[in-house]
């Protein structure tokens, strides 16, 4: 079956050129990349952009992304950025090079099933240092374990230490954070005797770090996505608009209107809960001019995340199958058979990319 739309566009010559941007500034502060690819769901036209940018490994939470760029013949070391079940291990050693820890029972497995197999696998212990999401909050426990790790274990290697911060408790990656991290570091080389391959101080939240010319020394590793495929969070969200060399536009989505009438802004009748058991509210502006769009929360999340190219259209709302616009003010008559073209955010991104019912355009391949 053919599809035209909804259809999202994919620039990967803005991809690229985020990619060397973010990887150049981060090398000027002694620190890889890890190219992030789980917000594209591992797309392997998106993955071998990264790579050929020169990111240090290709990191993503799902198992299925790394199998199928490796099926597509991507050989850059992948580091898995989810702590995995006990009963991913076996599919984690085979598919990564490394991956984030925080237990040490699953760090045994691994050990285990390399010994089986007659390989090594790369293991970065993550400490909690406020975001109260993975990572071991017990410093003390923490050090304790990565000293057993490297000295008592064969195929699990320790290939460093990291944090994360700001994904669940929203706490910001300062440079005070930073030094909580590198002084963990230096108490493990000291005890042990030896540097650590990997300090990594966190995701595309911890950049301004980088672009300021604040991160510590020590922290030679970054887990970066948003800056290379999107960058609206730091520049829009987060304010930091003097990242403006880092393109906002490789990702566009074209959608089709289905429907275009003049109808009341406030809903007639009694209300219920509507299909996802909410009570929404709604503003009475009268009889507007709406569009439904054939593109859904099914394959976008949260359409109230998109932004419309033409700024005159004013997203009211959606469902699973359609978005419902506000086009009175739009400048042109629109009718069925129109498309509307629109910039995602990073979950809209998400959705987009792992839909089946969104046509992937690539274009400009570097």
């Amino acid at each position: 079956m053919s599809r035209l739309y909804p259809e999202l566009q994919i620039d990967l010559q803005k991809i690229y050129q985020n990619s060397l941007e973010t990887v150049r500034r981060c090398a000027e502060s002694g620190i890889r990349v890890c190219g992030v690819i789980k917000g594209c769901s591992g797309l392997p036209e998106i993955a071998r952009t990264i790579s050929r940018a020169g990111v240090s490994q290709l990191g993503t939470s799902r198992i299925e992304e790394a199998v199928r760029c490796r099926e597509a013949g991507i050989s850059t070391p992948f580091l898995l950025l989810r702590v995995p079940g006990m009963s991913e291990i076996p599919d984690v050693v085979r598919y990564f090079d490394y991956s984030l820890q925080s237990e040490l029972a699953a760090v045994l497995r691994i050990d285990r099933e390399c010994s089986a197999r007659g390989m090594h696998h790369k293991v970065i212990m993550m400490a909690d240092l406020g975001d109260i999401r993975e990572g071991y909050w017990d410093k003390e426990a923490f050090i304790r374990d990565c000293l057993f790790i490297d000295r008592q274990l064969d195929g699990a290697v320790l290939a460093g230490i990291g944090t994360n911060l700001g994904c669940y408790g929203a706490i910001k990656p300062t440079r005070e954070k930073m030094e909580e991290l590198t002084a963990l570091a230096d108490e493990i080389c000291r005890q042990s005797g030896h540097p650590l391959e990997i300090i990594s101080g966190g995701a595309s939240n911890a950049y301004p770090l980088v672009h300021y010319h604040t991160m510590p020394q020590g922290i030679n590793h970054l887990r970066i996505g948003d800056n290379i495929l999107l960058s609206r969070g730091l520049q829009t969200k987060l304010n930091y608009r003097d990242m403006d060399y880092l393109d906002m536009t490789a990702f566009l989505v074209h959608a089709e209107v289905v429907e275009v009438k003049e109808k009341p802004s406030y809903p007639q009748g009694e209300f219920a809960l509507n299909a996802y058991g909410k009570l929404p509210e709604f503003e009475d502006r009268g009889i507007r001019k709406r569009a439904l769009i054939a593109l859904g929360e099914a394959d976008v999340g949260d359409v109230a995340e998109l932004l419309p190219l033409n700024s005159r259209i004013r997203i009211i709302g959606g469902s699973s199958d359609y978005m419902i616009l506000d086009v009175t003010e739009c400048g042109s008559d629109l009718q069925p058979g129109d498309l509307i073209d629109f910039y995602p955010e990073y979950i809209n991104m998400l959705h987009l990319t792992a839909s089946g019912n969104v046509r992937k355009t690539f274009l400009n391949e570097p």
